[in-house]
């Protein structure tokens, strides 16, 4: 079973006091065990900015047994018919956690709404290359993969 990695596992793992770390770390030893890790593209770019150089991220790639694998054409545009399927749905006003209720917010200078912007597009290059080339995903925010890539296993 090929087993694609999101940022937030890896980081849980590489930042001192995260408090996932410990569940983290179980989810990727289980994962190595039942088959390759892999990672696309942004995964690494994010991960880029915890390491000092690229030798540094490349060694814990390797010591980790994790494989960078390219996302290629059809992931790209999977990702990207999922990012218009997002923009579609998006909220035009940002929503409070506790209550629920909706606030729009406008541009105090122009009036112009302003829009939540609560993913990005390399969230969505994750989800399509997991779906692509992995059997799963493990991650830790499963509720938009849910919605956006609906075959996708999440581990």
């Amino acid at each position: 079973m090929i087993n694609a990695v999101d940022t937030n596992v890896l980081l849980d793992v590489l930042v001192p006091g995260e408090p996932h770390a410990e569940s983290s770390e179980r989810a990727l030893g289980d994962s190595l065990r039942s088959g390759p890790l892999i990672i696309s593209e942004p995964v690494y770019a994010e991960l880029a900015g915890r390491f000092p150089g690229p030798e540094e991220l490349d060694q814990f790639l390797e010591d980790t047994g994790i494989r960078l694998q390219p996302s290629g054409t059809e992931a790209l545009y999977l990702a990207g018919k999922a990012w218009r399927g997002y923009l579609r749905r998006r909220a035009n006003s940002l929503v409070c956690p506790s209550c629920g209720s909706s606030q729009a917010v406008h541009c105090a200078h122009c009036g112009t709404p302003l829009l939540p912007r609560q993913h990005v597009v390399a969230d969505f290059l994750i989800g399509a290359h997991a779906t692509v080339h992995a059997d799963r995903l493990l991650t830790r925010d499963r509720g938009y993969y849910r919605t956006y890539f609906l075959g996708l296993q999440l581990a």
